[in-house]
């Protein structure tokens, strides 16, 4: 096991009507003034954004509101929220939303304090070095973003789709209530429980020294969601399954199934090539296509991991490595299927000729490979894009 530091502050308010104790919960933390970020209504026609605008109000928490963040949210909307925030002296960012509220309010929290433009965090041209302190209400179990370090956004003039770590990224609280995803639909949930294992398995997936209690951790929250995935394809409204999936979602992006290895997230790379270039496609839909893809291209680089994947989170038996390895990304994919996700690029109904200009996106226009078992260059890259065609 690698030498590691874990650090996973977010205060998590987990259970059934919690989202109702916000304002109490602002308010304790001392914030008089916050900016509320929103998607595009649908908080309004559940009835949570009157819920959630009762409890600040009664708590005396004077609101900002800035709805309409996008699914990819945007840079253009960002700098918007920054300039509203530092016009109405916002303390804090509450985001109340997936995913990509949180990261749309992770990126303003970080361009209110500094003169940079937040386009210069992906870009590596500056430093997060302070930025204002978010908090969460989650409505949806996917993107891990309530617990991790990372944030992502997409710049529509440049057509790029990039994020950044910082532990300044992490929210000061995450309030997790299952019942709120009862609403999200199959394809959405199953768009979630890709993403969910995605953020494990390219943990999982990568050189590194025994980590046996890291793998465990991992193998067990992996199969808990297959298990809570199928189980809400049939049963949108049970609760233990969306809890399953919610705390699965926090625990498999705040580095716990990361502990002692090292971690490059090298699909999540090409897929937000992919999403980042077409919007219209879900990011854990895009993941469902090329992670069976990438590991068909990598497991030889690593056959006694992959077959250990599939011996424990997919009970294969079959005593040769490389078979079992590849029974276990053909179980994988299975179940991808299983829960109506797609499994080629084709099935987006984008151009084939579209696979050279990813590339370029992935690579930076030829200068980088992304690292994994095997450094994929633009060739590499290629080769895996064609077979997912």
């Amino acid at each position: 096991m690698q030498d590691f530091t874990y650090y996973a502050p977010t205060k998590v308010f987990f259970g059934k009507d919690k989202h109702k104790e916000v304002g109490q919960i602002i308010k304790e933390y001392g914030f008089k003034t916050i900016m509320m970020q929103y998607g595009k209504g649908s908080i309004k026609a559940s009835g949570l954004y009157d819920e959630v605008m009762s409890s600040l109000k009664e708590n005396g928490i004077k609101v900002v509101e800035m709805g309409g963040v996008n699914p990819n949210p945007r840079i253009t909307f960002v700098r918007e929220a920054i300039k509203k925030a530092r016009e109405n002296d916002v303390e804090m960012i509450l985001a109340v939303g997936g995913g990509s509220v949180i990261d749309s309010s992770k990126y303003t929290a970080a361009g209110v304090l500094n003169d940079c433009d937040v386009w210069d965090y992906p870009t590596r041209k500056s430093v997060l070095k302070k930025g204002l302190p978010v908090g969460c209400i989650l409505t949806i179990a996917a993107a891990g973003s309530e617990m991790s370090s990372s944030a992502v956004i997409t710049n529509l003039e440049l057509n790029m789709k990039r994020g950044f770590n910082s532990d300044l990224n992490r929210c000061l609280f995450a309030i997790c209530n299952p019942e709120l995803t009862y609403s999200v639909s199959k394809y959405q949930t199953a768009c979630g429980a890709v993403d969910i294992m995605a953020h494990t398995m390219e943990r999982y997936f990568t050189v590194c020294e025994p980590t046996d209690i890291t793998d465990r951790i991992s193998e067990s929250l992996l199969k808990s969601v297959v298990v809570s995935a199928k189980k809400l394809m049939q049963e949108p409204d049970n609760y233990d399954a969306r809890a399953n999936m919610m705390w699965a979602s926090s625990i498999s992006h705040n580095d716990l199934t990361g502990c002692g290895r090292q971690n490059m997230l090298p699909v999540h790379q090409l897929e937000h090539a992919l999403s980042g270039e077409y919007e219209e496609i879900a990011h854990g839909a895009g993941l469902a296509v090329l992670f069976p893809a990438w590991a068909r291209y990598v497991y030889k680089y690593g056959v006694e991991r992959f077959a250990q994947f599939a011996r424990r989170v997919w009970d294969v038996v079959e005593d040769d490595d490389e078979k079992a390895a590849l029974l276990g990304i053909e179980c994988m994919e299975a179940f991808f299927k299983e829960i109506g996700m797609p499994l080629r690029l084709r099935e987006f109904n984008i151009p084939e000729n579209c696979i050279d200009h990813l590339c370029e996106l992935c690579t930076f226009g030829r200068t980088r490979a992304i690292p994994t078992y095997v450094d994929l260059d633009y060739d590499k890259l290629k080769e895996i894009f064609k077979s997912c065609w």
